[in-house]
């Protein structure tokens, strides 16, 4: 299959409804990183994303909407609290979780009851759903596993004669998936994936708890509600490892590395010597969630076998970072204050 790259643009919106409309797949650009879309509808279409991706069938997809009068097509009932959340963070990085209507297919919510649901922020994307006139279905346009796309070359990379078409909108503003959450009771919500819609932001309109699968290694039998709680995510080729310790400790680990090509993310302060390749990540959590993905995608472009990440601050997006951090890793965590075997 030729796979056609294209700028996003009112002369390519046409072309690209009609491959949905037509059960077909292609890749668009959101806030957040790019999704491979679907008609959520089409079971058939779904199973080509899961197929395009790699992606386990129990691995629930997020349903993008362009209106909430879309959201009661798809939700057996929506919360006060919900409208609340939408008015305040839509279009944004924020999905919801809702109990689905029967003719929802199953395949499109990984065999669940309920469907996560989002509006993008993201002119093209919204035009792209309104001239379709059904909810896409869209995962994260990379093969599973890998890094999260955050620009079209980098779903190019992984796409590439596997669906017909790409649209290029630039680079993605987050860098990091949305905030996931779901509903407790009236007021309260449980963050699944922490995003770019915080918990200090959630917590001005409702109580808010963290999930313990968003900072801990769940059961392979586990069932999830949310993508990306599950599976191994967000990793390179390279071995992935964060580093936790001040930044005297962290540079007396790396700088002993010896004998395997080292790539480091850190936040720009740290002197180190030896052959250590740098690759951008930043001083901020905004930085750090912007760059992490494509620094991963770098890091195996530039052959490097270990990846050496430093910690971020968890408050804010940071937490976002580290959560994706974890599953790049497999929750491999080497604390340089303790000594360098200090693997958890």
């Amino acid at each position: 299959m030729e796979t056609k790259l294209a700028n996003a643009g009112d002369d390519i919106l046409d072309e690209a409804a009609e491959i949905l409309k037509s059960g077909g797949i292609a890749a668009i650009p959101t806030e957040t990183v790019y999704g491979l879309a679907a008609n959520a509808y089409d079971v058939n279409a779904v199973r080509a994303v899961f197929r395009a991706k790699g992606r386990p069938q129990d691995n629930p997809l997020i349903l993008h909407i362009c209106s909430v009068e879309m959201l009661y097509d798809i939700a057996e009932t929506v919360q006060t609290l919900a409208l609340k959340l939408a008015e305040s963070f839509w279009p944004g990085p924020l999905t919801m979780i809702f109990p689905r209507k029967p003719h929802v297919p199953a395949e499109t919510c990984g065999g669940l009851t309920t469907a996560a649901v989002r509006m993008p922020n993201n002119r093209f994307t919204l035009k792209l759903i309104e001239r379709c006139g059904f909810p896409i279905a869209a995962p994260s346009a990379n093969t599973s596993g890998l890094p999260s796309p955050t620009s079209a070359r980098h779903v190019f990379e992984d796409m590439n004669g596997k669906i017909p078409l790409i649209i290029d909108g630039g680079e993605c503003r987050y860098g990091v998936e949305s905030t996931v959450i779901c509903f407790e009771n009236e007021d309260t919500v449980r963050i699944l994936r922490p995003g770019a819609v915080t918990p200090e932001m959630l917590r001005e309109f409702c109580h808010v708890n963290i999930d313990g699968g968003v900072l801990e290694k769940l059961a392979p039998d586990a069932k999830v509600i949310s993508p990306g709680m599950k599976y191994k995510h967000y990793s390179p080729k390279a071995e992935v490892y964060i580093l936790k310790g001040s930044t005297e400790s962290d540079e007396n680990y790396l700088s002993a590395k010896d004998g395997v090509k080292t790539g480091f993310l850190g936040f720009g302060d740290e002197k180190l010597t030896g052959d250590i390749v740098r690759f951008p990540y930043g001083a901020s959590a905004e930085e750090q969630a912007e760059k992490l993905f494509s620094s991963l995608r770098e890091a195996d472009a530039a052959g490097c076998t270990e990846v050496y990440v430093r910690m971020p601050d968890t408050s804010g997006i940071g937490l976002a970072v580290y959560n994706r951090l974890l599953r790049a890793a497999g929750f491999r965590i080497i604390d340089a204050d303790g000594g360098s075997d200090a693997v958890h």
